[in-house]
C-alpha cells in the first residue's frame, strides 16, 4: 500500500474514532497514538502553545523535551513561520533542539484553533534521515483539521 493510500486509511479511522469528542486533549492521544502505531515513527507527538513556549502535550515514544520557546527548534519554527516545516536531517536544521540523539528527521504542522491562530504543533520524529515528504506534510495537515 502507498503512502499515501496509508494516510487515507488512517484518515477515514481517526475520523469515525474522534466523531462527537470535544476534548482536545483526548483527541490529539488518540491522534498521537494511532499515527505512531500505524507508521512505525520514533516519536510522535503534540506540543501545547501556552504564553510564549510550547509545553509538551500528548505523545507516544521516548521522554521528550518538556518546554520549546517561541521560534526555536523545528517545533518553535514552523509555529513562529505557521507552516508545516520538513526536515530531511535534522543535524542541518539550524537551531535544532536534540531531545533525543536517536531522531534523523522530522515534520511538525501547526494546529489552529477556532480564530487561526496556532494553538498546538504536531511534532513527528523517524530515527532515519529523509523520512517525510509533501505526501506527509498533505495527509498531516488534514489529520490536524480533525482537531
Amino acid at each position: 500500500m502507498s503512502k499515501a493510500a496509508s494516510y487515507d486509511l488512517v484518515l477515514r479511522q481517526l475520523e469515525a474514532l474522534l466523531e462527537g469528542e470535544t476534548d482536545p486533549i483526548a483527541k490529539m492521544a488518540n491522534v498521537a497514538a494511532v499515527l505512531h502505531e500505524s507508521f512505525g515513527f520514533w516519536w510522535t507527538g503534540f506540543y501545547r502553545v501556552i504564553g510564549e513556549e510550547l509545553i509538551l502535550g500528548p505523545f507516544q515514544g521516548p521522554v521528550a523535551c518538556m518546554h520549546i520557546p517561541f521560534g526555536r527548534g523545528v517545533c518553535g519554527t514552523a509555529w513562529k513561520r505557521n507552516e508545516t516545516v520538513v526536515v530531511p536531517d535534522v543535524e542541518a536544521f539550524p537551531g535544532h533542539i536534540a531531545c533525543s540523539s536517536a531522531s534523523r528527521s522530522e515534520i511538525v504542522v501547526p494546529v489552529h484553533g477556532a480564530d487561526g491562530t496556532v494553538v498546538a504543533v504536531l511534532d513527528i520524529d523517524s530515527d532515519r534521515l529523509g523520512t517525510f515528504d509533501e505526501v506527509d506534510a498533505k495527509a498531516l495537515g488534514q489529520i490536524v483539521c480533525l482537531l
